[in-house]
């Protein structure tokens, strides 16, 4: 299989120069450019054609949020994925880089393992593969379809919850019955993914739900599919929650 070329644009020269030192150790990426400075970005990627693209929000003269809109003008064939990755958490922030085309927000500090597994993630996720068409007219791959339900109900990305619930409606999108085993086998199939106990990953979930539920984005959830999901008056169980979303996706993804 090819490698994946990656760019990474980061004004903060130690940033790159770590992901760059531990990305060119991985035998499946190529690292075609690094650029400190935003106003280089489109170039860049017109020059070196890469697959995805790792970009911090703050750079100068052209933030990520501008870089983001200029993508989107640029033929499909060239335009990179990309994973946002900064020290910025804030909700309406994240809320904007996905809604601009982001695949990914990731806060710093973050751990470089679980960067190079996204990287690959979202790499070589096929949109053929995918369920609904985004806002560009390219399909939306199922991670993609997780990662806007979550950030549009208000789960932030860089919480643990948010991750093992991404991977709970993966798993149960592969193998339904999956649902039926969530304490024996689902908790403890995500906690050896992520190096941590089943019980840590039941009581991130639940506080990962209860942090959506006083957000009051339902309405937002709701407007997307275009009728009630989730009610405030009826918050869901960790299980209810992750079989609500892994129904109403297999549902799209069929549709």
């Amino acid at each position: 299989m090819d490698r994946i070329r990656v760019m990474l644009a980061d004004d903060n020269l130690n940033i790159l120069k770590l992901l760059t030192d531990f990305l060119a150790r991985k035998p499946d990426i190529e690292l075609v450019a690094a650029v400190s400075d935003g106003v280089e970005i489109p170039d860049a990627v017109r020059q070196h054609a890469p697959d995805l693209l790792v970009m911090d929000i703050i750079m100068p003269r052209r933030d990520g949020f501008m870089t983001l809109e200029a993508l989107n003008a640029m033929e499909p064939a060239i335009r990179p994925r990309v994973i946002v990755l900064t020290g910025l958490a804030r909700d309406d922030f994240i809320m904007r880089a996905i809604q601009l085309g982001a695949s990914y927000y990731m806060v710093k500090p973050f751990d470089m393992n679980l960067l190079y597994e996204r990287i690959v993630e979202i790499a070589r996720d096929q949109p053929a593969a995918s369920a609904a068409a985004g806002s560009d007219g390219r399909e939306e791959s199922v991670d993609e379809q997780i990662t806007n339900l979550f950030l549009t109900l208000g789960i932030p990305a860089h919480i643990k919850g948010y991750q093992y619930l991404r991977e709970a409606v993966r798993m149960v999108l592969e193998n339904h019955d999956v649902i039926n085993r969530i304490t024996k086998e689902l908790y403890p199939g995500i906690a050896r993914k992520f190096d941590t106990s089943a019980s840590k990953v039941e009581r991130a979930m639940r506080h990962a739900i209860e942090v959506a539920w006083t957000r009051g984005r339902l309405d937002a959830v709701n407007q997307m599919y275009g009728y009630r999901v989730f009610s405030r008056e009826d918050k869901p169980t960790n299980g209810e929650f992750i079989a609500l979303v892994s129904d109403k996706l297999a549902v799209r993804k069929t549709a």
